[in-house]
């Protein structure tokens, strides 16, 4: 790995922590949510239907979100949005106390953080690019890979012992000390100015936003191509009634678990992203390689070679990250960075969102196992469709478009 990125800059480090730390909270969250909604429900389809609930509001304030970052100090952002999501990880907490919450509780919380990381991620994302140099975002890409894969690893891990040993609520307690840790590195992040021409936040400045996305086929198809990978082929949703099957709940973290493993093997191993030019290529690569991965995953008996699968899985899906992250911070003019994140949030989120609700109706209509290989092969017919309509999109090449930049 190129870690020149972290030793440059001061307060990329500042905000590579706070990321880091969040983010192994939230994976406490991510894996006690649908664990206590399952056993409050025993239906694969509840457990499905939180991608609903998160969706709806991810949707209502990434553009708006987005938008904001293109306006306001990023920073500044950052910090309010983290502690409305920390009022939200205290809740859960309380509510977990309570012993058997309403069902309906945790669908309007788990809504309620969806709607605030839409509000904070795109804000996070315009971040990033004003504190590393172009010349460094490859190698930035590739950290935040590792750094999100590591987290995928050792998160599900630590909340699946967490749960077993101290409880639901002690989980959510530790998403919430993460958030508080993450407040003081983005406190000691030094101030951004606002982006150069900043406009007030309106209907018209999101429209712009969608324009300029829209005119450019590179970037429909990192949005596209990514959404159709992960709507048909995410089986997370499935993991629990999964885990029944290929040997109880001790087996569940490692089937959360697996698909980091291979993204952070991937990650580690990046340095030959280097050497690639035709990005939107090595996504269309990539993204099928998952498709596949899932498929056989869904014909396996045994938690061995499932896991492997999904290790496998989940290389590809970090490969794809890279460079998809990499075409984002290196063609996308900083004063429309913010509402470009909101979009490419959008895209990369509402696509497993909507994947598990799609594998848990598929789950009760035909079946676990249907679902999970019908999902897998409607992935791979999906993303190279998508990629032969839009073939400037496959044709892409990072050398061309800085010379072309710089002319």
């Amino acid at each position: 790995m190129d870690f020149t990125p972290l030793r440059r800059h001061r307060d990329y480090r500042f905000l590579y922590v706070a990321q880091g730390v969040s983010f192994l909270g939230t994976m406490m969250t991510y894996v006690a949510l649908p664990y206590q909604m399952f056993q409050l429900t025993h239906s694969s389809l509840s457990v499905g239907l939180l991608g609903v609930a998160e969706l709806i509001p991810l949707l209502l304030t990434a553009f708006i979100g987005g938008a904001l970052a293109d306006s306001v100090d990023r920073r500044l952002m950052v910090i309010v949005t983290d502690l409305f999501l920390a009022s939200g990880s205290l809740a859960l907490a309380l509510l977990a106390l309570h012993g058997d919450p309403p069902v309906w509780s945790l669908y309007v919380l788990a809504g309620f953080m969806s709607g605030m990381n839409g509000l904070q991620r795109p804000s996070i994302d315009a971040l990033m690019p004003r504190l590393v140099p172009r010349e460094e975002l490859l190698a930035a890409a590739a950290l935040g890979s590792f750094r999100g894969s590591f987290v995928m690893i050792v998160g599900p891990a630590i909340g699946g012992v967490l749960i077993a040993s101290m409880g639901l609520a002690f989980a959510y307690a530790m998403d919430l000390l993460s958030y508080a840790i993450a407040l003081v590195c983005i406190v000691m992040i030094r101030r951004t100015a606002s982006p150069e021409g900043a406009e007030r936040p309106t209907v018209e400045s999101i429209r712009e936003g969608f324009r300029y996305a829209m005119s450019r086929q590179e970037l429909v198809g990192t949005y596209v191509v990514d959404f159709v990978a992960m709507i048909f082929g995410m089986p997370m949703a499935l993991f629990p009634a999964l885990s029944e099957k290929l040997g109880g709940p001790q087996v569940l973290g490692i089937l959360y678990a697996s698909p980091a493993v291979g993204a952070f093997i991937a990650s580690v191993t990046s340095r030959w992203t280097r050497q690639v030019r035709r990005h939107g290529l090595a996504v269309t690569i990539a993204a099928a390689i998952w498709g596949v991965a899932i498929v056989i995953f869904g014909f396996c008996d045994a938690i061995v070679p499932a896991s492997f699968f999904l290790v496998l899985a989940g290389g590809a899906d970090a490969v794809s990250g890279i460079f998809r992250q990499t075409m984002w911070n290196q063609t996308i003019p900083d004063h429309l960075r913010g509402r470009l994140a909101g979009i490419e949030m959008v895209s990369y989120l509402s696509g497993p969102m909507l994947g598990h609700l799609e594998a848990g109706l598929a789950a009760a209509a035909f079946g676990v196992r249907a679902s999970v290989v019908s999902g897998g092969v409607l992935c791979v017919v999906g993303v190279i469709a998508c990629s032969l309509l839009l073939p400037k999109f496959l044709s892409y090449d990072a050398q061309e478009f800085a010379k072309n930049e710089l002319a």
